[in-house]
């Protein structure tokens, strides 16, 4: 079989096996049977699979290849059965055909294109777990356990358009506190008209530096609650906020301009999902140049967000299939996924044999 045929076929494997985030141990198993049928020496830790493309020589740099194998639960809408592959009018229907199956056996394949081959630089592909839920047993539960990159490429349905940058996420809890009083009488502070004064700041919130690919940091408030009855005035007004962190702020910059901003308590979540950009002059920026690749900033998450190196997002299909009913890919952007992952690959290997 040659490789377009070995993904489609592991590809209709991983759709009909059912991979929540937290639950991919099965597609784990077939990866590692994929690996294994090929003489492929396999990495396992939890359900992240990885391998590498020939003996480890720390005198080289090193390039991840890295998509995921977990899905999202499929939506009411679906008219298909979401664990059957089929095969319609050019398109292999499916959970996670798109996001991220197609991307993930298309690098699978340029791997298995490149194994045992002389390569300027290490190469390794990592299967990884639990990234719709930027899980804490997903990637970066084995970042430690890999080597340094000077490159991850992270495969999600971009059209094989290159995104050379990607907004983070921090979720705030907020909180304004008042003072309760009885609601028949001139007592109490109002903890809800204390925090309108904070929400009117936030519909009309300006970041202040914009970034060349992403454009604008944004807040948005999503969730609000205060109060238990209705004769009492409430002391407390919660709310989250969701915002959506570009390339020119770290997390922790963004939360900093909304406290000299916002008279509430700001407590965030979690800092782990940090924006990432390629940084200017990186070898990657030159391979998609050449190749013509459009570049372009991603407004999605994904496992670049921890990811701590250098990386773009590229892949086959499209990003506005993912988490649809019934989900697709065609066939055609398989073979082409293959063969442009193929060439990123030979393009960097070339480059980077003239520079030294």
């Amino acid at each position: 079989m040659d490789l377009y045929e070995d993904a489609v076929q592991l590809l209709t494997q991983l759709i009909e096996i059912p991979s929540y985030s937290k639950e991919e141990s099965s597609t784990a198993e077939v990866i590692e049977e994929f690996f294994n049928a090929r003489a492929i020496e396999v990495h396992k830790s939890g359900n992240n699979v990885w391998a590498f493309a020939d003996t480890f020589d720390k005198t080289k740099p090193t390039i991840w290849l890295n998509s995921h194998h977990d899905t999202v639960k499929p939506n009411a809408g679906y008219t298909k059965d979401p664990f059957l592959a089929i095969i319609e009018d050019g398109k292999l229907y499916g959970l996670g055909s798109n996001d991220a199956g197609g991307p993930l056996v298309c690098l699978m394949a340029a791997f298995v294109h490149f194994y045992g081959k002389s390569l300027p630089f290490n190469l390794i592909v990592i299967a990884s777990a639990e990234e719709e839920i930027s899980g804490k047993n997903g990637i970066s539960s084995v970042v430690d356990q890999l080597p340094p990159c000077e490159l991850a490429i992270v495969g999600e349905p971009t059209l094989m358009d290159m995104a050379v940058a990607e907004k983070g996420l921090m979720v705030i809890d907020a909180k304004v506190r008042g003072k309760a009083g009885h609601a028949a009488r001139e007592e109490g502070i109002n903890a809800i008209y204390l925090a309108l004064d904070d929400l009117g700041k936030i519909r009309d919130f300006e970041f202040q530096k914009i970034s060349k690919f992403l454009g604008k940091t944004k807040v948005s408030a999503t969730v609000i609650h205060s109060g238990q009855q209705h004769n009492v005035v409430p002391d407390l007004c919660e709310f989250v906020l969701d915002v959506r962190v570009t390339d020119a702020y770290t997390l922790e910059e963004a939360l900093e301009e909304l406290k000299e901003s916002l008279s509430a308590e700001l407590l965030p979540r979690s800092m782990r999902l940090q924006s990432s950009h390629v940084p200017q002059g990186h070898l990657i920026l030159q391979v998609g140049k050449k190749l013509g690749l459009d570049t372009y900033g991603s407004p999605t998450l994904s496992d670049q967000a921890l990811i701590p190196y250098p990386s773009v997002k590229i892949g086959p299909g499209d990003s506005s299939r993912s988490h649809s009913a019934d989900e697709y890919i065609y066939l055609n952007e398989i073979q082409k996924g293959i063969e442009g992952y193929i060439k990123i690959l030979e393009t960097y290997a070339d480059m980077l044999n003239q520079t030294n």
